[in-house]
């Protein structure tokens, strides 16, 4: 049975979903903001500041209350999605456009018209914040990366790799059973190796082959007699041979390997790492590096591609190839057709390895606690540059201040907004045990010429700073708070199922 939820009693069960989820997570705004613990059914606890980690476990016994948990969540959510970071001010803008505008509709204001006036105000910052954005260097990126991990260590390494391979969807983050943090570069095609005998790796635990021939196969491969003409070319040329195929057959294998190891014949078996359309696309990108055809079983000839240098161990193949810009350009375009996050890794992957190449990030510590979180960390800083490559603005919620200091109050809609944008900067003083009207008044009879270092505890110029915000970050952050906001403002029923009411205190 299905009970509706209305009037006073749901607008006090929105403020109080709003208000735990905010309270909760904002305590971990700014460079001095504590850390949560959580429980996890699946995981053991682990301790984090990430906004957007919290929120998503934060849940009520009240079944009214976490219904509107899931729609604050999306807020935050979806600026993680977006930006990767900017989650936790997300919901500290959330947290007063509800609160106020909810105040003012208990006044008599019309929800509908309030949404609209909320609206235009928003759009009215965000240009103004693309306005005063401004184009970054690699020192100032340096100093996003690590603000954003609020470790010096982290910021750097993410710089380092970010430069080099110059995407985001290029630098892998992994955990380690190592105490330390350590990072590579891969320059080349590189995909995973799924050899067809151990035995290639028997005398070596890596292979080298230069000049080598490569031969591609879109087909399960169960008879020598296929390859033959091929194997007696290599033989006579003393060629090494790379063969890519579907599969093969015991048979088939355990020839090859009498042929590699009793003649010394340079010949290596792989399977292809994909399935379905991806296996295809490795095969053509091995194409076009190496200029061979993709054969099947029976139609295979004498030409066979040509690589200047292949490197195999037991996880990783690497191909050394010259670039292609008609590649590229394929894989681009390629690439714009893709529409699930699936495929968006695999897809991202293979336009970084035929442009700028790959970074690898290994992410250590003594603890499986302390790991998890340094890679939260990592991730935040390499969303945080990647974001900031496309503009920056004075950080620690100054931007947003000076913006509600010099917003005119024309509507409703301006108030809620001019209230909301002084709070992730009283949210991040009060998070650093700092005197708000302190700093506020010194930083107003400067004209907003200075900000507060929290990390230096001092106050320093606006055009020579080190706090430093992306600005996508503060304008989906911004977006995505007044939208869940003015959404929820302009509800006035919930239809729940009667059964999954917890709270029998509340006559529903």
């Amino acid at each position: 049975m299905k009970k509706v939820i209305s009037g006073t009693l749901l607008k006090t069960k929105m403020q109080e979903a709003i208000n735990l989820l905010c309270d909760t997570v904002k305590i971990t705004l700014g460079p001095k903001g504590n850390n949560i613990i959580i429980d996890h059914s699946n995981f053991n606890p682990f301790i984090t500041n990430d906004g957007v980690t919290i929120a998503k476990n934060i849940e009520s016994d009240d079944v009214v209350i976490n219904t509107i948990l899931e729609l604050a969540k999306e807020s935050s959510i979806k600026t993680n999605d977006q930006v990767g970071d900017g989650t936790t001010t997300t919901l500290v803008l959330l947290q007063s456009i509800f609160n106020n505008g909810l105040k003012i509709i208990e006044n008599g204001k019309n929800a509908l018209i309030l949404k609209k006036e909320i609206d235009l105000a928003t759009d009215e910052i965000v240009s103004y914040l693309k306005k005063k954005s401004q184009k970054p260097s690699k020192e100032q990126l340096n100093i996003i990366a690590t603000i954003s991990a609020n470790n010096k260590e982290i910021g750097n390494i993410i710089s380092k790799c970010y430069f080099k391979v110059k995407s985001k969807d290029a630098i892998k983050i992994e955990e380690t059973e190592d105490i330390k943090c350590s990072y590579n570069f891969l320059k080349g095609y590189c995909f995973q190796t799924i050899i067809a005998s151990p035995y290639f790796f028997k005398e070596n635990k890596k292979l080298e082959f230069n000049n080598c021939y490569m031969l591609l196969i879109n087909d399960y491969l169960d008879d020598i007699n296929y390859i033959s003409h091929i194997v007696n070319k290599i033989i006579e040329e003393n060629k090494p041979l790379v063969i890519m195929a579907l599969d093969y057959s015991d048979d088939l294998i355990n020839q090859i390997v009498s042929l590699y190891l009793e003649n010394n014949l340079k010949i290596c078996l792989l399977k292809n790492p994909e399935y379905g359309i991806k296996q295809y696309k490795i095969l053509k990108d091995l194409s076009m590096i190496s200029n061979c055809p993709i054969y099947n079983k029976e139609n295979i000839k004498n030409h066979l591609g040509i690589i200047s240098k292949i490197t195999l161990d037991n996880d990783i193949t690497n191909i050394e190839f010259n670039k292609n810009r008609k590649y590229i350009k394929y894989l681009k375009e390629d690439f714009d057709y893709v529409d699930n996050e699936i495929d968006f890794e695999f897809y991202a992957k293979r336009l970084a390895m035929f442009k700028n190449g790959l970074a690898k990030i290994e992410v250590g510590a003594p603890t499986t606690t302390e790991r998890r979180e340094k890679k939260m960390r990592f991730e935040d800083a390499l969303w945080a540059i990647d974001c900031a490559s496309h503009g920056i603005l004075p950080g620690s919620g100054i931007t947003l201040l000076e913006l509600s200091e010099k917003t005119k109050v024309d509507t409703d809609g301006d108030y809620i907004l001019k209230q909301a944008l002084k709070e992730p900067f009283k949210q991040i003083m009060f998070n650093s045990a700092i005197d708000y009207d302190q700093i506020i008044n010194q930083i107003k009879k400067s004209n907003f010429q200075i900000l507060f270092n929290i990390n230096t505890n001092s106050f320093e110029p606006i055009t020579n700073t080190q706090v430093l915000d992306p600005t996508l970050v503060i304008i989906n952050s911004l977006i995505n708070a007044c939208s869940i906001a003015t959404m929820l403002l302009t509800t006035s029923n919930l239809v729940i199922n009667e059964y999954s009411t917890f709270n029998k205190s509340d006559e529903y």
